[in-house]
């Protein structure tokens, strides 16, 4: 979608479509001139409750030549006492929704005008890039009538120049192109996103923004001892990968803060298979390697000035007569023994080898992001990623960046008791207890490979994918923690 900027006034302004924000119990100025230029009939739809500004409404009406704008898209912004910027990029986000509903390509929005809020306009930009968003590139019936957004022009608040603005959109702009590449991922099928394709993925990444890419085949990984890694790929055709990438933004002496994204491009449960209901979300199993990906396009587009790692261990978890079964015992990278005893914790096999991979960079902070436990569903649901980890500042820092960029994090504790159901017989570790407090014990495993390194765990399997559309996110994959990562980054 292109988007322009204007300092016309929204009264003067012609567009197909205007977009103007709506308090529940207040009126603006802008509300105001509009319900004088339409006779009254704003006021009228809310004295008569068909539209009252509450939040996830919108009205949208014609003018009927009495503005320039040939129609009008209220939004509910709720009350005004209770305005964010993360309602009114949720108030962006239902607009477009409303607008695609409409088969309206080009609009013009005043949202941003609302409320006087400072980050405005990179609120509603962020809304409205997120919100437009669709994956149909395997839907090939009706091409020709299929809807694209085409335009929009945002109306500049006064005091506010055109290259401030634009310098606002680029940098919004950047970060939900991150997005788009992680939701894309994500939602493509696990026959094209194959180990393999992440590993290109990442090559071409690194070509275009001049990273330095280094991807470890089978054979590497034998040698380097990643033992747990291999062991989860060793029933599939697709060979296992492990996939680094580095930003350098800050010169060599700076320590680089490391991110970990579990990226299992296809999750059968291996011989521990899972029910056959819902498996083909089991191709979202990649989603942390995902938002790896979409953050470090993110970070270097931006050019922020750190040091970054993104490691992405990928593999498939199939099960056939060479595959890893439960009772078996691996030795991961650090020399830990680990008995498996469910082959469908996957997960924290593959990111406890790339976890202790990425000590060797010494971070000064090290993050890992996973689909890794339905447990983690029951326990938050599918409104917040569940938060563990060993530094409080590093975990206060991650909350704190999510409720300003909207991606709520919830921490959960990761006392040694925990540890007691992931104790082995025979080996160090099993890798699966009970299913009490199953995302925990999952974070305690992790811890054991971190060492003294500041680490925080994101567990999103709740979160990676929705079963309904959300203002800023479709059905289906959310790209989750991109916008999180990049929000912690810049303000570190």
């Amino acid at each position: 979608m292109k988007i322009d900027v204007s300092t016309a006034n929204p009264l003067k302004h012609e567009t197909p479509a205007l977009v103007i924000g709506c308090f529940e119990d207040a009126k603006d100025e802008l509300f105001s001139a509009c319900d004088a230029a339409l006779d009254g009939c704003l006021s009228r739809l809310a004295a008569s409750r068909e539209f009252s500004g509450k939040l996830k409404t919108s009205h949208l009406l014609h003018t009927l030549g009495r503005l320039p704008a040939g129609r009008l898209l209220l939004v509910g912004l709720g009350k005004k006492g209770e305005f964010s910027s993360e309602r009114l990029r949720q108030a962006a986000g239902n607009a477009v929704q409303a607008l695609r509903t409409a088969r309206i390509a080009t609009f013009s929005s005043a949202l941003q005008l609302a409320g006087g809020l400072p980050q405005a306009l990179e609120a509603v930009t962020e809304g409205t890039l997120l919100g437009s968003y669709a994956f149909e590139l395997y839907k090939t019936r009706d091409r020709d009538e299929r809807f694209n957004f085409e335009g929009m022009t945002l109306l500049l608040p006064k005091g506010l120049t055109k290259k401030e603005a634009g310098a606002g959109i680029e940098r919004v702009s950047v970060v939900c192109a991150g997005v788009r590449l992680a939701r894309d991922l994500v939602s493509q099928p696990g026959n094209v996103v194959t180990p393999a394709f992440l590993a290109d993925t990442a090559r071409e990444l690194a070509a275009r923004h001049k990273l330095e890419c280094r991807v470890y085949e089978y054979e590497e990984l034998e040698k380097l001892g990643m033992n747990a890694l291999l062991a989860v790929g060793k029933g599939s055709n697709e060979a296992p990968r492990l996939i680094v990438l580095e930003y350098c933004g800050a010169g060599e002496r700076s320590r680089p803060v490391v991110l970990v994204g579990k990226g299992i491009t296809f999750d059968s449960g291996g011989i521990s298979i899972k029910p056959g209901a819902g498996m083909e979300e089991m191709k979202t199993d990649m989603a942390g390697g995902a938002t790896v990906l979409g953050a470090m396009q993110a970070v270097a587009g931006l050019g922020l000035p750190l040091n970054l790692v993104a490691i992405i261990p990928t593999a498939e978890n199939m099960p056939d007569g060479k595959a890893y079964k439960p009772g078996d015992v691996v030795t991961s990278l650090s020399g830990t023994t680990i008995e498996i005893t469910n082959t469908d914790a996957e997960g924290r096999l593959i990111l406890c080898d790339a976890l202790h991979f990425g000590l060797k960079y010494k971070p000064a902070a090290m993050i890992d992001l996973a689909t890794l436990t339905g447990a983690c569903v029951v326990a938050l649901g599918h409104e917040a990623s569940g938060l563990m980890g060993t530094d409080q500042r590093l975990l206060d820092a991650l909350k704190a960046a999510g409720e300003r960029c909207g991606e709520r994090l919830w921490q959960l504790p990761l006392w040694d008791e925990y540890g007691e159901a992931m104790k082995s017989d025979i080996a160090d570790l099993k890798n699966a207890g009970s299913r009490d407090g199953g995302s925990i014990t999952a974070g305690w495993f992790l811890k054991q490979f971190v060492g003294a390194t500041r680490w925080a765990h994101l567990d999103i399997a709740g979160t990676a994918w929705g079963d309904k559309a959300r203002p800023c996110s479709p059905k289906g994959a959310s790209g989750v923690g991109v916008r999180l990562l990049v929000e912690y980054l810049r303000n570190r």
